[in-house]
């Protein structure tokens, strides 16, 4: 990849950390797994600045993203949609092996890397996970996740450009498995953007109906969205099933679970 965009992109995640930084310092109360917030106001403080980039993202998704995704959905099958998602899951083998180790779990780390070889060469590089079959399930895992299982604390919600939500804590993440991942660095430029893509009009072809129902459910789709980021990476950490909701709509709009336990 082109030294240049590797920087572009570098230097997105950084200055969104460092913003975030500047806002949310002295104002996040870590809970003792690292994700908690001692309230709303601390959670959000850039939220006037958020709002306006997450009408940037919203409006860019409606009349660009979606309709292309809506397009491609339906144009491709559904077992190659699931064979793009598999095939770009298996690229982050070196992100999720490293950051199991990180985490001290060393058997997560094994199955990782035991996916990548089952699925590399009889999953047909990756575009079949017959792994999984195998009782090999997925052990995805990144920086901001190991942070938040060391403790560290989300710091201040950011809206970024194109990127969507983040915290402190992830956006920082972001830079790191950038580096832990191998492919930006052995791949064309031109191929790794055609590659970026396709991954995100395929993944977006996947949600469509529950983005879709998120907004028509929603009094304040801002605060649905910022509520189920911070939940999700919540329930990454303390490895909870993501694909299993144990909360209901009232729950994204509930600060009470930002409590720390006991409060």
């Amino acid at each position: 990849m082109p030294a240049s965009a590797r920087t572009t992109l570098f230097r997105i995640a950084i200055i969104a950390a460092m913003v975030g930084l500047l806002f949310s310092t002295g104002s996040a109360t870590a809970a003792s797994d690292g994700s908690g917030w001692e309230d709303a106001s601390a959670r959000d403080p850039m939220e006037r600045v958020n709002r306006s980039f997450f009408w940037f993202n919203d409006k860019l998704d409606t009349y660009t993203l979606a309709p292309v995704a809506r397009g491609w959905d339906w144009l491709a099958p559904k077992p190659l949609q699931r064979s793009i998602t598999n095939f770009f899951a298996n690229l982050r083998f070196p992100v999720n092996m490293v950051n199991n180790v990180l985490q001290g779990k060393f058997g997560g780390g094994a199955i990782t890397t035991g996916r990548f070889v089952v699925n590399s060469t009889i999953g047909l590089a990756g575009l079949f996970d017959p792994a999984a079959e195998w009782g090999m399930a997925p052990q995805p895992e990144d920086f901001g996740q190991t942070l938040g299982r060391w403790g560290t604390p989300p710091g201040a919600y950011l809206v970024v450009p194109l990127l969507g939500p983040l915290n402190v804590r992830d956006g920082g993440g972001m830079v790191v498995d950038w580096g832990l991942s191998v492919v930006p660095f052995v791949v064309n430029g031109w191929i790794l953007m055609g590659g970026g893509a396709l991954s995100t009009v395929n993944t977006r072809a996947g949600v469509l109906q529950e983005v879709d129902d998120a907004k028509a459910a929603s009094l304040d789709y801002y605060v649905f969205v910022r509520n189920a980021y911070f939940q999700r990476r919540q329930a990454l950490i303390r490895d909870l099933d993501v694909d299993e909701p144990t909360t209901t709509e009232e729950d994204l709009y509930d600060d009470s679970w930002n409590e720390e336990p006991g409060d």
